[in-house]
């Protein structure tokens, strides 16, 4: 499992023109399952993702002291299988490490039930679709988060 977690002001994300997920401060997750990836991965991912500490202390210079559920924050996660794209070889992208759509969806809709049970506003995308989002990153913080199946 591939995560990219990015600190935001505001992220949002549309299909068709119509904006389906928009938050304020918080997270955007953009998350691509693997063809190995279990319900452990998507354990730990969802912990890592609630417990890491990307967000400062307000009124202090101290950048790295609070996490997502500490400052109540928003989350959006997107799907986005091109995570797992492997381009070291030819001209178009080996899309060959990503679970095939039936797998993904189901593991990426237990991964957003997984982060809604921390209480938080989780919004997504639509899986599988073609979406445009907008990502207003804070700092610019940003991080790839992985989690290969053991």
């Amino acid at each position: 499992m591939r995560v990219i977690i990015q600190r935001v002001i505001s992220s949002q994300v549309a299909v068709d023109g119509e904006i389906i997920g928009k938050i304020g401060t918080g997270l955007n997750l953009l998350v691509a399952i693997a063809n190995t990836d279990t319900e452990a991965e998507l354990d730990w991912m969802a912990r890592k993702c609630l417990d890491l500490r990307l967000f400062p202390e307000l009124g202090e210079d101290k950048p790295w002291q609070k996490s997502i559920l500490e400052i109540g924050g928003e989350l959006l996660v997107v799907s986005q299988f091109t995570l797992y794209g492997d381009c070291r070889k030819g001209r178009r992208p080996s899309m060959s490490r990503s679970a095939s759509p039936e797998i993904a969806e189901n593991l990426y809709n237990c991964f957003v039930e997984k982060l809604r049970t921390s209480g938080l506003r989780v919004e997504t995308g639509k899986f599988g679709a073609m979406m445009q989002v907008s990502i207003e990153n804070d700092g610019p913080v940003t991080l790839i988060l992985e989690r290969e199946a053991d």
